[in-house]
Parts: structure tokens; sequence; C-alpha cells
């Protein structure tokens, strides 16, 4: 059974807020307020008011007035003004002031209430719907404007990388200048690569369907093993990894298998070369229905000042290891889908720690 919409009637008359509510309460959710304070009281309590009468002579203030003074705090409920005064003046002063949708004579009747009602609430889907779809837009208008500088940096750098390498290339003949070349741009071309596939990971996110399996976390976590020891090795830093897995747990392994990897790429990235004792953890327990995944590193850290926008689209708190601006948004992202959580506990140049939990779908 689908809920009752919600509507508010202000009047200084009792008479006729029990009237109003005695016809509609069938039908409607109504709450009544004898003057504008209450009304502020119902319309802060209950945020999905859709409709709103009010009566348009009341000792303190006019109804055009009280519609005027909630239009910014109060905008998305439907003003409708009720008045036993027909003058011209009020009709006027309620579509300029108080943006009033409809004007209702008093004494009404339940055929006009009902249809200012109908009416009013298809005005006001219509209205949420138009201010969903503008914010929308606007984010997604925000996210090209990132997207384009991204590309243009991202991209372009790593290139302009390998460009400059060749022309050094080409204009010596020692071969161990050689070879310092390709190695810085080997970087480039890894760097680019890197990009390449967290815009992958993005678009696949946002457009991708989740494939529900049964997922083995052993099976997860031997592909990205071998690729990390040897980043482990070659950097010498101490990879751990503890699994705990008793039951079977069912999830998206695509959307999984991103966010692991996402994290464990950044705890490598941003580790702190010159420090003794380095170390990458990764630890996961399944149990009564929730994967808990904690990735654990003593690298660089994250400024208190960055923990709120790490996970926004192509933030980056680090300038000497810049990355593509994609994984931790990637990361939000999947746990959304996911119905996921996750918290992050970091302290700049000691380490950072996330911890992630995902239901069992």
């Amino acid at each position: 059974m689908s809920e009752k919409i919600k509507i508010l009637y202000v009047d200084d008359e009792m008479n006729n807020l029990i009237g109003f509510k005695a016809s509609l309460r069938f039908d409607y959710q109504i709450f009544t307020a004898q003057n504008t304070s209450e009304a502020l009281q119902f319309l802060n309590k209950y945020p999905d008011i859709k409709v709103i009468f009010c009566d348009q002579r009341m000792p303190h203030k006019t109804g055009v007035d009280f519609f005027a003074e909630i239009r910014s705090t109060h905008p998305y409920p439907i003003r409708i003004l009720l008045t036993a005064y027909t003058d011209i003046e009020s009709v006027i002063d309620a579509i300029n002031k108080g943006h009033v949708f409809r004007y209702v004579k008093k004494p009404w009747i339940d055929a006009d209430i009902i249809s200012a009602i109908e009416e009013a609430v298809h005005f006001y889907e219509a209205s949420s719907m138009l201010a969903l779809k503008n914010q929308e837009l606007h984010k997604a208008y925000s996210e090209l404007d990132k997207f384009a500088y991204s590309v243009s940096h991202d991209i372009r750098g790593p290139l302009v990388g390998i460009a400059g390498g060749i022309n050094l290339a080409l204009n010596t003949h020692n071969l161990d200048e050689v070879k310092e070349i390709l190695k810085m741009m080997n970087k480039s071309v890894q760097k680019l690569d890197d990009f390449i596939l967290s815009m992958h990971d993005y678009y696949s996110l946002e457009r991708g369907e989740l494939k529900i399996t049964d997922i083995d976390f052993r099976d997860l976590i031997k592909e990205m093993e071998d690729v990390y020891q040897i980043y482990a090795k070659t950097l010498s830093i101490a990879f751990k990894i503890h699994l705990q897995q008793e039951e079977s747990f069912w999830s998206d392994r695509v959307s999984i298998f991103l966010i692991i990897n996402n994290l464990l790429s950044n705890a490598f990235k941003y580790q702190v070369l010159e420090k003794e004792n380095k170390f990458v953890s990764l630890n996961i327990v399944v149990e009564k229905g929730i994967a808990t995944i904690i990735v654990a590193d003593n690298g660089s850290g994250i400024d208190e000042k960055y923990k709120n926008q790490i996970f926004d689209l192509f933030f980056r708190a680090h300038i000497k290891e810049a990355g593509s601006g994609f994984g931790l948004f990637n990361v939000k992202s999947a746990l959304l889908k996911l119905n996921g959580q996750v918290e992050v506990d970091s302290e700049l140049n000691q380490g950072t720690t996330f911890t992630i939990k995902i239901p069992n779908k």
C-alpha cells in the first residue's frame, strides 16, 4: 500500500481546520496548523509535505506573506491560497510574491480541493523530477570539465615525455644514455596505461550491471598476489596477506577485484622509498554475511585537510606520485553498487588503513 500524500493546511479558524481534515483524512495525510509558526514546525519535521493550503486573512501574517517567506527555505511544496476575499490585489500578490500555484475561494467544495490537490501533486512530481535532472546535468557538466582537463594533463603529459625521450635518443650515440632515456620513456608509458585502465574501470562502473557470482577470495587474491609480489620485491616492501573465508560469498567479482586492486595499487604507489621496514598488508575476513577487507600501509599517509576529498573524481592529494584521479572515486562507485561501506584511518607520513565492509548479495 502506497504512503498517503502529505497535505498541510494553515488557518486561524479551528472550524475550517476540522472540516478540512474530516473531509480529506481518508485519502490524504492531513496536518493542520492555526498559525505560521506551527506550520513551519510541520514543514521542518515532514520535508516530504507536497501541498500547502493557507488562508489569506490571518491575524499576524497573510497567506501571501507566509508563502513568500518560505519560498527560499521550503521551495518544493506546492502553495495554494484559500480566501473568501476575491479582490484582484490579493490574486496579484499571491502570484508575484508567494508564487502561488492556485487560488481557491472560501467556502470551498470538496471537488475543488481534490482537483487542486491532484493538479498540485502532478506539478510537484514534475518539478521534483526536473530538479533532479538539473542536478544530474550539473554534475555531468562538472565531471566533463574535470575530464577534459584530466585528459589534457594525464594523456598529453606522458606523450610529451615520450616525444622528448625520442628526440634525446636520436641525438646521442651513448648506449648508457639511451638506456636511461628508455627507462624514463617506460615510466611515461606506464602512466599512460594506468590512466587508460582507470578510465576503463570508471566507465565500466558507470554503465555496467552487476553480475552476481559465488566468490572464492583465494582465487581473487592469487591474480593480484603475483603482480604485487614483484613490486614488493623490487621496492623492498613486506607484502602480507591474510584470508579467512569459511562460507560462500555472493557479489560482483569485477567490482570487488577493482576495489582491492585500486587500494593495493595506492598502498604500493605512496610508499616512502627511503623508509625502513616498509609494509603493505591485505586482510580479508568473510563471516556472518559480511566481507571485511582491510588494506594497510606505512607509507606517506593522507593530510587531514584532504580526507573528505580523496574519493572525489580527479582529486589528487599527492603531487610527488600523481595518480589518474580515478582510483578512489572508482572504489567509492563500486561500493555504492554493492551497498558497501568504507572507513579511512590515515596520518601524514605514518601510513593509511582502508576498511571495507561489503554485504553478501
